[in-house]
């Protein structure tokens, strides 16, 4: 049995299993293809083990399958469908959010390197044997967890040492970096999300990410596909679309609670985001989590 091969049966042995020893770890599956789904990303590092998956990031359109490594290195917004799975071959995942730290402690070893050009904040491309088999033995451990205090670390590091070697190493190494260009933008990327009610300026924005109007317009574009105002118009839809669902609160409330002025403008645009105007996207939803439940 070959290292992917390995890897998937350990993953699929801890499908749907918390990891308390392990937390910065989890396994997606899925026996169907999916409807679009909207997220807000974690920097994390994904590895497709079997299936494919799409993902829309702004105006780019993304699709990798078994043996692709997804890295995204922001608080990206984001809609992902799962394009191919079945119950016989289900879409399987392994996933590792990303500590900075660990990456920092990896570039002090490594010698310090020349902060690499602007470029979008997520990418994806084939794992090579050495970067499966480091897959595998950080995997490994979760059929070991005695071991997990003091192996894990090492193995996250050799993880991380795999992919800081391959073609997404570059931007692996801005997340490092606290006065990197991708520093300054998730700083602004915060803000935004914390603030994503008020009636916000471009040029807030930009003091926060400490650039000029211009450079930060450019720079936020470029790793997140879409323009600020545009990341937290889509901040504002995701959590009107929480509220809907969660609380069964009127569109009207909601629209005003996350920030908007206009109800009729709140509706458009949801509409434009979702497929549906809030009820009854919210309704249909609804409908599926209480069949679930």
């Amino acid at each position: 049995m070959n290292d992917l091969a390995q890897l998937k049966a350990i993953v699929l042995r801890h499908a749907g299993k918390p990891q308390p020893n392990m937390p910065r770890i989890s396994v997606s599956t899925f026996d169907r293809p999916s409807e679009p789904g909207w997220l807000v990303y974690d920097p994390v590092v994904c590895f497709v083990l079997q299936g494919s998956k799409q993902v829309f990031i702004g105006d780019q359109v993304l699709e990798y399958g078994a043996g692709h490594c997804m890295v995204v290195a922001a608080e990206l917004a984001a809609m992902g469908q799962i394009s191919e799975a079945s119950s016989e071959e289900p879409y399987v995942a392994l996933n590792l959010y990303i500590d900075p730290e660990v990456i920092s402690a990896l570039l002090l070893e490594m010698g310090s390197t020349p902060e690499p050009p602007m470029d979008k904040g997520f990418g994806f491309s084939p794992a090579g044997p050495g970067l499966i088999e480091a897959w595998r033995r950080l995997a490994e451990l979760l059929d070991r967890p005695n071991e997990i205090p003091v192996m894990a670390r090492h193995r996250e590091h050799e993880l991380m040492f795999r992919l800081l070697m391959g073609p997404q190493g570059a931007l692996l190494r801005q997340i490092a970096g606290t006065g990197s260009r991708l520093s300054h933008i998730r700083r602004a990327m915060a803000w935004i999300r914390e603030h994503y009610t008020e009636h916000l300026s471009i040029e807030a924005m930009a003091t926060v990410a400490g650039m000029s109007v211009s450079v930060f317009h450019r720079r936020f574009k470029a790793i997140s596909r879409l323009s600020p105002l545009q990341y937290q118009k889509q901040i504002r839809l995701h959590e009107a679309r929480r509220r809907l669902i969660a609380e069964r609160s009127e569109a009207a409330s909601v629209a005003y609670a996350v920030g908007y002025e206009s109800v009729s403008q709140f509706s458009r645009e949801y509409k434009r985001l979702f497929g549906a105007p809030p009820r009854q996207d919210a309704g249909k939803l609804q409908n599926i989590v209480d069949a679930v439940r």
